[in-house]
């Protein structure tokens, strides 16, 4: 239900997946820091998308819900026409890289020709004298392929896209940068590492190896697991969003990453310790999980960003380690299991039937 707005000049920000991981985290610091803006979150409620992530604020009177698939040109031009967005933070994605190869069309259709449907929304809406819009996009740094032993992704590491789902948030990355040249579109866009944290779908590493290591599954390791990422607090990034929609420079771009390089194997034996001495285990009994299976297709061997941009700029930086982060997100999934089952049996997509029963 759209509520009622009295401020008919006020800041309309459209954040598109905000019901997902990353984009609840946003849409709950938006709508709780900014009262004086008005927040629509838009979501299709694809399997990752749980409203349930956004009980706490549901009910503020600068949160409102739209159901709406971005890859839907018309309803996304109709949404514009009603509501009148000033800005939009663009995080709707197919977003899981095995996905991505099972059925690389899905990607396409949201990631690339959604993208484009939300420019040209933008592009047909908003007057090129406003001076008060802003389309920023969130990216992967998945975009730039796959580094050595050395060196770090920049802003202006060229793209080299290794999975279809990296080919498609490159694509609509370069969309975004198009319309900011050929129509004088104001942008923004950020490139961010690995996140982790609360409200994770279990499909990702660590709330699935959680889940498994609760129930004592297999830890299935892709190769050798010796391939490295760079992992990100999702409430830092949230916060780095935040600076960056505010203060981000026109036709820019930010890297965002946690200065937390790890193999993944070094990875999972670290949480499995961890899950081990909260579950009151034998040390050593959740490694004994760990179960090495076949590598996947175009496996990027290392992700690294250097974020030395934003933090000059912006003065942005991560405010916890790894360590510290992954303490706090295992006592997270430790403390809502009853959540994560809920997403893993499916019963979670109930929640928005109760909520919205005539949708």
């Amino acid at each position: 239900m759209i509520k009622k707005i009295d401020n008919l000049n006020a800041i309309k920000i459209l954040i598109t997946g905000g019901a997902g991981f990353i984009g609840s985290h946003v849409v709950r610091r938006f709508v709780k820091k900014y009262p004086e803006y008005e927040i629509y979150n838009l979501d299709s409620l694809t399997y990752a998308g749980n409203l349930e992530n956004l009980q706490d604020i549901e009910n503020e009177k600068n949160y409102h819900f739209l159901r709406v698939d971005i890859s839907n040109a018309e309803k996304i031009d109709d949404i514009f026409h009603t509501y009148k967005f000033n800005k939009i933070i663009h995080l709707a994605a197919e977003s899981h890289v095995d996905r991505s190869i099972h059925d690389p069309s899905i990607f396409l259709k949201t990631n690339v020709i959604g993208t484009v449907n939300l420019l040209n929304a933008a592009r047909n809406n908003w007057s090129k004298a406003s001076g008060n819009n802003l389309f920023y996009h969130i990216s992967t740094d998945e975009v730039f392929g796959t580094l050595g032993e050395e060196g770090l992704f920049t802003e202006t590491t060229p793209y080299k896209p290794n999975s279809p789902y990296s080919a498609s948030k490159a694509s609509s990355d370069h969309f975004v940068r198009a319309y900011g040249e050929t129509y004088n579109l104001p942008y923004i866009i950020s490139n961010c590492s690995n996140n982790y944290g609360p409200n994770q779908f279990p499909e990702k590493l660590i709330p699935l190896f959680i889940k498994n290591i609760i129930e004592s599954k297999p830890l299935p390791v892709y190769g050798d697991g010796n391939y490295t990422r760079d992992w990100l607090y999702v409430i830092d990034h949230a916060k780095a969003i935040d600076l960056a929609f505010h203060k981000g420079e026109n036709k820019s771009s930010y890297n965002i990453g946690g200065f937390n390089e790890y193999k993944n194997i070094d990875l999972v034996k670290l949480l499995c310790a961890k899950m081990d001495e909260k579950l009151n285990r034998n040390q050593g009994a959740s490694e004994n999980l760990i179960n090495y299976i076949k590598d996947r297709p175009g496996h990027d061997k290392r992700y690294a960003i250097d974020a030395s941009k934003i933090y000059q700029d912006l003065g942005w930086k991560p405010s916890v380690t790894f360590e510290i982060g992954l303490d706090k997100t295992i006592d997270w999934y430790l403390n809502n299991e009853e959540w994560l089952n809920r997403l893993t049996s499916g019963k979670y997509k109930d929640y928005y039937l109760n909520k919205y029963p005539n949708k």
